[in-house]
């Protein structure tokens, strides 16, 4: 049998080529490897957009198309929809028992997202214990991989902690610990080039926009500020075009003569946009094609079918853990 695989993202906008180059390309490979699931995690994108739902609810199906159009296959892949699945959220609270605030506190992806955040001292309860809920998100489908970031792996640290603990108390091989599967891909620069390309920070190409839309971020791109003539010697280095051209033009050697000419001058900005947009339009034309074929309501079909099934092995893993705590009263 496969080894089971848990992946997902929060519907908080439609996916982009960040998403796509580091870990959407990788989640089609893995579907003929694994039993993938992949969540769409609508409750954990409302502990921190709870006064705005939504910006939540509105791109659950947006995202789903996105994984679509990419090549995520429904017959091979298990999509489901976090918030339709109550056992996460009473799992949720038994291993709320298992953890102190002093150990969520000292949670480094925790403490780098307050701060990213600014809640200072006014902190949703709900955001800063979404490590537990990221654990029952994990254990309820007994994952035993989970593809992550370095800067995710606190998080894996800490469900395994809350797995020991849990078998422990309660003298059952109840639950399974998981292992990262680790991303080796560096984050997409945004098209600002001040950070990563992020939808919140609206400095990224999304999977769907047009081609219009896509033109006009590539020239909206960063480049050397100090190249202002053609004939000017330019900077590669911290070029946003030429990351992108590294990430995503498929001929390396004219990616490698470019660089070359624009060090020495001779080529303009305008010259590498219009090869970025190409390369881009390129990539793109397909998968914006592919996501035409899915309406709302096929996806939403899709959607509810594979969240039924990732319900059913979520209780029978709730059956596992009521019996191991002694929650079996009828």
């Amino acid at each position: 049998m496969k080894k089971r695989i848990l992946t997902g993202d929060r519907p908080t906008g439609g996916l982009h080529l960040g998403h796509y180059i580091g870990s959407l390309q990788n989640r089609v490979k893995l579907q003929n490897e694994y039993d993938q699931y992949i969540m769409i995690a609508d409750v954990q994108a409302l502990t921190d957009n709870f006064d705005n739902p939504n910006k939540i609810t509105q791109h659950v199906v947006e995202v789903a198309k996105d994984y679509l159009s990419i090549g995520i296959d429904p017959s091979q892949t298990t999509i489901l929809v976090q918030s339709q699945i109550p056992e996460i959220a009473e799992l949720t609270v038994y291993y709320l028992n298992l953890v102190t605030l002093g150990r969520l506190e000292r949670n480094p992806t925790v403490k780098s997202e307050i701060q990213q955040k600014g809640y200072s001292d006014a902190i949703p309860v709900g955001f800063f214990c979404y490590p537990v809920s990221q654990a029952a998100d994990i254990t309820i489908f007994q994952a035993e991989f989970v593809p992550v970031g370095d800067d995710q792996l606190p998080m894996i640290e800490q469900t395994n902690e809350i797995v020991r603990r849990f078998n422990r108390i309660y003298n059952r091989n109840a639950l399974k610990e998981c292992k990262a599967i680790l991303s080796h891909t560096s984050r997409l620069i945004g098209i600002d080039g001040k950070s990563k390309a992020s939808k919140s920070l609206a400095n990224a190409i999304a999977l769907s926009d047009t081609p219009e839309e896509i033109k006009q971020k590539v020239f909206q791109m960063y480049t050397d500020p100090n190249h202002i003539k053609v004939s000017d010697p330019g900077c590669v280095e911290g070029n946003v075009v030429f990351t992108y051209l590294d990430a995503f033009h498929p001929n390396k050697e004219e990616v490698k003569s470019l660089k070359d000419d624009y060090r020495r001058g001779g080529v303009g900005d305008r010259v590498i946009k219009n090869i970025l947009n190409d390369s881009l339009q390129l990539l793109l034309e397909p998968i914006r094609l592919a996501r035409e074929q899915f309406d709302s309501n096929l996806v939403k079909e899709i959607l509810q079918n594979g969240t039924q099934k990732a319900r059913e092995r979520a209780q029978e893993t709730m059956e596992i853990v009521r019996t191991a705590i002694g929650l079996t009263y009828f």
